[in-house]
This record gives structure tokens, C-alpha cells and sequence, in this order.
């Protein structure tokens, strides 16, 4: 693997993640990737979870995660700032959405997605393409792919 210093941050948002193991993931993918961690809250576990501890090991930096108490809260500080949704009810593959530096890539909850309303807040939403008849990839597999796709495409 090439070696390089984060000299961009794009940020990952996760809404209300409720899989200790899927967070602790992510949160050691953004870690080695470069790349801020947000998290809108509630969590539907604690941090100190001993199954997300086990996953997190030594990556669990807070300087680099923001919590939000709210999706209000959220998007009252991205007030200027592009926020993509990534959702299977998107048209838009990821592969054809050309990603900018200061985006923030938001991935819903692993049991229900996103509301309705932030569905219909949020213009840009794009999708990873699966096979026929499967529901979803496991969310830190997703934000792996995402998250790839945009530091390949500037060049990172």
C-alpha cells in the first residue's frame, strides 16, 4: 500500500449507527485513509461496548470525530457544505458522481438507513450497484468503497 499525508479531510458521516463493530470499522478506515469521522447521535451503543473496543483497538482518536446531538445539528454546521446521501434508492452510481474535496459523504443507519425528510433534504444521492434481489452491503464495507472512490478520484 502507498503511503501518503492526509493533506485533504474528506469526512464520513454516519446517521445514528447503531453496530459497535461496524463503527469501530470505520472509524479505523478513516483513521488509515485520512479522513473526518462524524457521527450524529444517538449511538445505539456506548463507546465503552466491549465489541467495539475489540474492533477500534488503538485507532479511536476523538480529535479526529465530530459528534452532532442531532441530524439539526448536523445540517445547521453543513449549512455551506455539499452532503451526498449514499443510499440504494439512489439512481446515481458512484462511479459517475464526481466526488470534491470538502464533501462530506453521509451513510444511514445500519438497521433503517435515513428519514424520509433528510431523503428529500439532500440533492446528491448515489449508490454502489449490487446484484438482483440483495438488500445492502455491511455499512463499513460501503464507506471502504465510497470513501476509495473519492481520495482515487482527486488524486490523493
Amino acid at each position: 500500500m502507498t503511503h501518503y499525508k492526509a493533506n485533504f479531510a474528506p469526512k464520513i458521516a454516519l446517521y445514528e449507527p447503531d453496530i459497535p463493530q461496524n463503527t469501530a470499522a470505520i472509524i479505523r478506515t478513516c483513521a488509515c485513509l485520512g479522513a473526518q469521522l462524524e457521527i450524529i447521535e444517538p449511538c445505539g451503543f456506548l463507546l465503552s461496548d466491549k465489541r467495539f473496543k475489540r474492533v477500534v483497538m488503538d485507532y479511536m482518536d476523538t480529535k479526529n470525530i465530530n459528534f452532532y446531538n442531532s441530524d439539526e445539528e448536523f445540517f445547521e454546521a453543513k449549512s455551506k457544505d455539499r452532503v451526498i446521501l449514499i443510499t440504494t434508492k439512489a439512481k446515481k452510481l458512484y462511479t459517475d458522481f464526481k466526488f470534491k474535496k470538502k464533501d462530506t459523504l453521509l451513510f444511514g443507519k445500519e438497521s433503517a438507513g435515513v428519514p424520509k425528510k433528510i431523503h428529500d433534504l439532500l440533492k446528491e444521492k448515489i449508490k454502489i450497484p449490487m446484484v438482483d434481489k440483495k438488500r445492502s452491503l455491511n455499512l463499513s464495507t460501503s464507506v471502504a468503497i465510497i470513501l476509495s472512490e473519492s481520495i482515487r478520484q482527486l488524486k490523493i
